[in-house]
C-alpha cells in the first residue's frame, strides 16, 4: 500500500495453453468497475504487427514490450485501478517478471490459471482461426512449439491461484 494510504489496485494475471481462454476470462474479468485490461495480443500486432512472422519474433517483441509495460502496469496499480494483465503468465520466467510488478506497486493479486487439455486448445485453436477473430492465428506446430514451454504455477512461486477446469470459458 503507498504510504499516503491510498488504496492499491489488484493485479490479475492469466495462465494458460493458446486457446485455453485466457483473453475471453480477460475480457470478462475487465467488466469490474475500476479495472482496466492490457492484452499483450492488441499491443504487439498493432506495434509490432508487420514483423511477427515466427515465434521467435514473438519472443523478442514481447520480451521488449514487457520493459515497457511493467512499469506502466505498476504505476496504475498504485493509483488505485486494479488491471488485467493479458499476458500469458506460462513460464517461470514470465511469471518472475509478473511478481515484479505486483511487488513494486504493492499490489494484491491473482493468478486465473486455465487448465486446459491440448486437444480442447487445439480445437479452439482452429475454430478462431476459420473465424478470424484474433490477432494472430497460431498454426497445429506453433502451439506445440509455444507449448513445450509451458510449466504450470507451483505452490512454491507463492501466487494466488485460481483454477478453471472447464471448457466452457
Amino acid at each position: 500500500m503507498p504510504k499516503d494510504g491510498a488504496k492499491v489496485g489488484t493485479l490479475h494475471l492469466l495462465c494458460g495453453k493458446i486457446a485455453a481462454g485466457k483473453s475471453t476470462l480477460a475480457a470478462e474479468l475487465a467488466r469490474k468497475p475500476g479495472t482496466v485490461l492490457i492484452a499483450e495480443d492488441e499491443w504487439l500486432s498493432t506495434l509490432f504487427g508487420d514483423q511477427m512472422c515466427s515465434v521467435a519474433d514473438y519472443v523478442r517483441l514481447s520480451d521488449k514490450l514487457r520493459s515497457v509495460m511493467g512499469p506502466h502496469v505498476a504505476m496504475v496499480l498504485r493509483a488505485g485501478v486494479s488491471v488485467v494483465l493479458d499476458f500469458p503468465a506460462n513460464t517461470v520466467g514470465l511469471r518472475r517478471w509478473m511478481r515484479g510488478i505486483v511487488e513494486d506497486a504493492g499490489a494484491d493479486h491473482v493468478l486465473h490459471y486455465l487448465d486446459m487439455d491440448d486437444d480442447v486448445c487445439i480445437n479452439r485453436l482452429r475454430v478462431r482461426n476459420r473465424a478470424g477473430s484474433h490477432q494472430f492465428a497460431a498454426s497445429d506446430a506453433q502451439f506445440h512449439q509455444i507449448n513445450a514451454a509451458f510449466v504450470p504455477p507451483s505452490m512454491e512461486e507463492g501466487f494466488n491461484v485460481v483454477r478453471y477446469e472447464t471448457d466452457t470459458l
